[in-house]
C-alpha cells in the first residue's frame, strides 16, 4: 500500500504541503505583500511556466487519436463538470450558513475543477484500465477547465462572495494559462523531447510553485484570522464530507458506465477520471480567481483534503480492482 500511495503522489510532497501550512501558521508575516521575498511575483510567473510546460508535454497527434470513443469521453466530462457541481449545489441547502460560506465556496470550487492527469493515469494503470483514454480525458479536462471552472464560479460568486468580473478573469486566465499552453503545444514538436527527458524535474517545479501558493494563501488567511471560526472537529467533519463526496461520484460513475454497457477497462477509466480533481489546477487557478481574497487559504482547504483522501481511497480501490481482474 505504501508503494501504491507513493506512485499516486501521496509521498513527501503531501507532507511538504502540511509543512507549508504549519510554517504559514508560525510565520504568517512572511506571506503576502509584507513578505521579504516577492512570493506573489514568483507564484505568478511560476503558474505561467507550469502551464507552458504542461502544453509542452501535450502531444497533439495523441490527442487526435483519442477522439474515437466519444461516448466515454462525454460521460467523463459530464461527471467532471456537471455532476460534481450539481451535487454540491443540491447539498448546499443542508450545509450552507453565513459562517461557513467560504468553506462552501471552496467545496464548490473543488467540484468545478478539472480532473487530474498524473494520479488518474496511475490509478487506471494499477486497475488495468484504458490508459490512452485516461490520458486523453484528463488532458482535455484540464484544457476545458480553463473556461468552464470560471463560468461556474461566476454563477455562484454573486451569492457568496460578491461580484466576479468575468471579462477580467477570462483575460487573466488567457494571459496566464491559455497562451502558455498553446505556446507549449506549438513547441511540442521541437521541445517535447526536452519535456519528456526532464519530466521528473518539471514535476518538482510544479510542486514548488504549489507549495509557495499554499504558504502564501494560508499565511494571509492566518494573518487575517479567517480560520478562527473553524474548530478541529469541523475540519474532521469536512474531511469526512470530502470522502463521502468521492464515494458518491465514484458510485454514480460506476452505475452510469454499467448502464451504458462499457467494458471493464473503459469502466475503470470513467471511474478514476470522473472522480478525481486536480490540486495543481486548484492551487494555480485559485491564485488567479481569488488572488484578491484573504480567504484563499479557506477556499483551498477542501481541495487539499479531497486530494489526500482521493489518493488513499483511489489507491485501495485500484489495487482491489487489479486483484479482481486477475481472478
Amino acid at each position: 500500500m505504501k508503494s501504491l500511495l507513493e506512485k499516486a503522489g501521496l509521498n513527501s510532497f503531501f507532507f511538504c504541503l502540511i509543512g507549508a501550512i504549519v510554517f504559514a501558521y508560525l510565520k504568517p508575516e512572511w506571506a503576502g505583500e509584507a513578505s521579504p521575498v516577492p512570493l506573489d511575483n514568483i507564484a505568478y510567473w511560476g503558474v505561467t511556466l507550469i502551464f507552458f510546460f504542461y502544453g509542452l508535454k501535450l502531444n497533439f497527434q495523441k490527442l487526435k487519436e483519442g477522439l474515437m470513443n466519444w461516448k466515454m469521453h462525454i460521460l467523463i466530462q459530464c461527471i467532471t463538470f456537471i455532476v460534481f457541481p450539481v451535487l454540491v449545489l443540491i447539498f448546499k441547502t443542508f450545509f450552507y450558513t453565513d459562517t461557513y460560506s467560504q468553506v462552501w465556496l471552496g467545496i464548490f470550487y473543488l467540484a468545478a475543477l478539472p480532473s487530474t492527469v498524473s494520479s488518474s493515469v496511475v490509478m487506471i494503470s494499477i486497475a488495468k484500465g484504458n490508459i490512452p483514454a485516461g490520458i486523453f480525458n484528463a488532458s482535455i479536462s484540464s484544457i476545458l477547465g480553463i473556461f468552464i471552472t470560471p463560468v461556474w464560479m461566476t454563477a455562484v460568486m454573486d451569492k457568496v462572495d460578491g461580484d466576479m468580473d468575468m471579462a477580467s478573469v477570462l483575460t487573466k486566465l488567457c494571459i496566464q494559462v491559455l497562451v502558455p499552453i498553446i505556446l507549449g503545444l506549438l513547441l511540442n514538436r521541437y521541445l517535447g523531447g526536452f519535456a519528456g527527458k526532464y519530466k521528473k524535474l518539471l514535476g518538482q517545479f510544479d510542486q514548488l510553485i504549489i507549495l509557495i501558493i499554499v504558504f502564501n494563501s494560508f499565511g494571509e488567511s492566518f494573518a487575517n484570522k479567517v480560520f478562527e471560526p473553524y474548530s478541529i472537529q469541523f475540519i474532521l467533519v469536512l474531511a469526512a464530507c470530502m470522502m463521502a463526496l468521492f464515494f458518491l461520484v465514484y458510485s454514480l460513475s460506476l452505475f452510469a458506465s454499467r448502464k451504458l454497457g462499457f467494458n471493464d477497462a473503459d469502466t475503470v477509466t470513467v471511474i478514476f477520471c470522473g472522480s478525481k480533481k486536480s490540486l495543481v489546477q486548484g492551487a494555480v487557478m485559485g491564485a488567479v480567481l481569488f488572488g484578491h481574497s484573504n480567504n484563499l487559504g479557506v477556499i483551498l482547504l477542501p481541495i487539499m483534503l479531497y486530494h489526500a483522501l482521493q489518493l488513499m481511497a483511489g489507491s485501495a480501490i485500484a489495487q482491489r480492482m487489479a486483484l479482481m481482474r486477475k481472478d
